[in-house]
């Protein structure tokens, strides 16, 4: 709560006072919501605020709430003309001028309390009822000019309780002598006991009418934030200037863009390949001879392509340089060379010297 002077600290706590049996609920959300969660039919909803800012819907939820059998209490200095339209009754809002000071009082009009004055030296209570349906409303204070700043509207089961001066509320006023007696006077004629307490952190935040498609916003503020941006002149030009130069920027850097590479193709992995190839060649034909041909031929390839040397021309001193560059024993380069000219010299070969071929060229390339 505020403590601020014109805050409702005071009043918040005087509530939980007078209310003793009840704790206090706050509400953070559009009164539309509000009714839709809830389903009470003895309760008091309090709202206390500079001004009150309503739409149709919510309007429509408030007449409800008060028709099933609960109390509304609403002090603010503008109230809506939606809601005053539906209870048949005009308000003659006077706006404070700043750093208006005056000495005023209010009283109640009922016999129990109309001895009752009480006053304060600031702002003066000048707003007031008028043009109300007397069948259905009554007086329950006013001003010190008489005239009505506090009514009751009766609808269905329930009461509507509207109240134009939210000052008579404040820190201020309440800490003002007895004055704190003026409060429990305005809420003697609610319930003693409701069902449920509820107090209005909302519209005390409101500063605009919202549309109905508001009602459904998350966020809870109430109103577009881009209508609040749009109302300034000001902000209005900074938005629509940023938006421009967002615009100018997206233009220029589409043009700007560099072509888009295309992504190279990796190199396939060709003893993946041959694998599979020499795989199928000897499930379908089992030729030996040429598989170890083939084998062969790719070992060679893959000693040119990797340790540069001519395998053209198999001695003793390729033996002895593929050793030294690959790391491989002399005598295993020997011996595979050795089965591999005599795979490629012989009509025939069998598994086992194909198994063996396959061996010596695997330890090699794992340098075994």
């Amino acid at each position: 709560m505020d403590k601020r002077p014109f805050g409702a600290y005071i009043a918040y706590d005087q509530m939980e006072n007078m209310f003793s049996r009840n704790t206090i609920r706050d509400k953070k959300q559009a009164f539309t919501k509000t009714w839709n969660e809830i389903s009470d039919t003895a309760s008091l909803y309090v709202c206390i605020a500079p001004a009150l800012y309503v739409n149709d819907e919510e309007v429509k939820a408030m007449m409800n709430y008060v028709y099933a059998g609960n109390s509304l209490f609403i002090a603010a200095n503008y109230i809506d003309d939606a809601l005053l339209k539906e209870i048949k009754c005009k308000e003659d809002y006077k706006p404070i001028p700043e750093y208006y000071n005056f000495f005023d009082s209010i009283r109640n009009t009922n016999t129990k309390f109309s001895d009752s004055s009480f006053s304060y030296y600031y702002h003066p209570y000048k707003n007031s009822f008028y043009n109300y349906d007397n069948v259905f409303t009554k007086v329950l204070g006013v001003n010190e000019n008489k005239k009505p700043n506090y009514i009751v509207f009766f609808h269905g089961k329930g009461k509507l309780f509207l109240h134009c001066d939210p000052k008579a509320f404040s820190n201020y006023f309440l800490l003002k002598n007895e004055n704190y007696r003026y409060m429990e006077n305005v809420f003697s004629y609610t319930a003693n006991n409701p069902d449920h307490l509820y107090w209005d952190d909302y519209y005390l935040k409101l500063r605009s009418k919202r549309s109905v498609d508001n009602d459904n916003d998350k966020s809870g503020k109430g109103f577009s934030s881009l209508s609040v941006i749009l109302s300034h002149n000001a902000l209005a030009w900074a938005f629509w200037l940023s938006l421009l130069l967002l615009l100018l920027y997206i233009l220029f850097s589409i043009k700007r863009r560099q072509r888009i590479i295309e992504k190279r193709k990796f190199n396939e992995n060709t003893t993946v390949t041959f694998t599979e190839t020499i795989g199928r060649l000897y499930l379908q034909k089992k030729d030996n001879k040429n598989i170890a041909e083939k084998m062969s031929t790719y070992f060679n390839e893959y000693v040119r392509n990797n340790y540069f040397l001519n395998t053209s021309n198999i001695n003793a001193d390729f033996i002895t340089t593929l050793s030294r560059k690959s790391g491989v024993a002399r005598e295993k380069v020997e011996a595979l060379y050795r089965a591999i000219h005599h795979a490629q010299t012989n009509e025939a070969v069998d598994d086992y010297q194909l198994l063996s071929l396959n061996e010596q060229i695997q330890k090699f390339y794992k340098k075994q």
